[in-house]
């Protein structure tokens, strides 16, 4: 089979490319190694459409995400894809806390993100319920059914003449005359497809994916477990409720967050580990709790009950500063060909419709 691209990984990002190049006109093959789509990072994950807070400025982070969070929310409304802007809370606890607060704003005001400052008494009209003496509110950050997003890619993919195959593992990847050749076990069979280009959105995978293709250049991958609790119960929160990063963490802090059904989970927290682990502790739920009730006195740690995982594939290990998406083509990599997205964790569904143009762009130039 011959084919003008290969997309390895049919996670958010992996078919919003495939949907963004089938679209333009180009024969589009989607490689999945799991059974269905988006198994790992993109379903593993707090399901909201970030505002473009926290990233550098000038960063692809700071820039994809404001980028994409215009276009995800166009696309939502276009394809009918559950969503809603129901914005973000985000509380200084004591008063040492203020001046990362203000250091918050001037970053998103730096990132063309206008966050609302609210004090003590204007947090409590918002949110009864939070503990806080002061608060930036983010009007334009929302929540989305990630599942619904990426059958919305498929089905856009697929309109488009694409074609996706699961149950498919890639083991090589080899430069030939006018593109590269592909192969690996389909369905447990062996196959070999050439490809006039590759993009490898493989994710968690996506530096086993370079090694394959004897790529140089392949930045490490840290893997960073999240883990998530569910509490029971009417939520009492109608935004969400972020605090303050903790100083030299990882993570935004355990963060309060609703889906499209009302259900109330809090997390994700970091743990750096050797090997994939999707499986949440209970034993954490006094820790989770205590985390929570510095912003929310009156969690019922009885009501926490373990709920899903994720696992982030960082670029950057514990304690080191915070890395910015890769994105390389053949001028870094020297495979000619070959766009590869490494260390795309969050923004990265929010950003997934930018990043695909980002991508669509490199493979034009080629």
């Amino acid at each position: 089979m011959d084919v003008d691209l290969v997309v390895i990984g049919a996670g958010v990002v992996g078919l919003a490319v495939a949907q963004r190049m089938a679209r333009g006109g180009r024969s589009v093959l989607v490689l999945e190694q799991e059974s269905s789509i988006g198994q790992h990072c993109s379903s593993r994950n707090s399901e909201v459409i970030h505002a473009g807070i926290y990233y550098a400025p000038g960063s692809l982070k700071a820039q994809l995400c404001r980028q994409g969070r215009d276009l995800l929310y166009g696309w939502c409304r276009a394809h009918a894809v559950p969503h809603h802007t129901i914005g973000k809370l985000l509380v200084a606890v004591t008063e040492d806390e203020i001046p990362a607060l203000k250091k918050l704003q001037a970053n998103a005001a730096a990132n063309g993100v206008e966050l609302l400052w609210q004090n003590a008494g204007e947090v409590a009209a918002r949110e009864p319920q939070v503990r806080a003496v002061a608060g930036l509110f983010s009007p334009l950050t929302g929540i989305v059914d990630s599942h619904a997003l990426m059958q919305s890619f498929e089905a856009a993919l697929q309109v488009a003449g694409g074609e996706l195959y699961c149950n498919t593992r890639v083991a090589g990847l080899e430069p030939v005359s006018g593109g590269l050749r592909v192969s690996g076990t389909s369905a447990g069979e062996p196959f070999i497809v050439s490809a006039r280009q590759v993009v490898n959105a493989g994710g968690l995978f996506a530096q086993q994916v370079q090694a394959a293709a004897g790529a140089g250049e392949i930045p490490p991958l840290q893997l960073c477990q999240g883990r998530y609790f569910n509490y029971s119960g009417r939520s009492p929160f109608s935004h969400l409720v972020y605090p303050m990063p903790e100083a030299n963490a990882t993570g935004l802090g355990v963060h309060a967050t609703l889906d499209l059904g009302g259900q109330l989970r809090f997390g994700p927290d970091v743990r750096y580990i050797d090997q994939l682990d999707y499986q949440v502790d209970e034993g954490l739920r006094d820790v989770f709790a205590g985390a929570i009730r510095r912003y929310w006195p009156d969690c019922d740690a009885e009501r926490l009950q373990p709920a899903y995982a994720g696992v982030r594939p960082k670029l950057s290990g514990p304690g080191e500063p915070a890395r910015d998406f890769v994105i390389q083509d053949h001028n870094t990599h020297s495979i000619v060909g070959l766009v590869s997205l490494l260390g795309v964790e969050s923004p990265g569904l929010t950003a997934s419709l930018a990043l695909a143009e980002q991508v669509a762009a490199r493979l034009d130039a080629v």
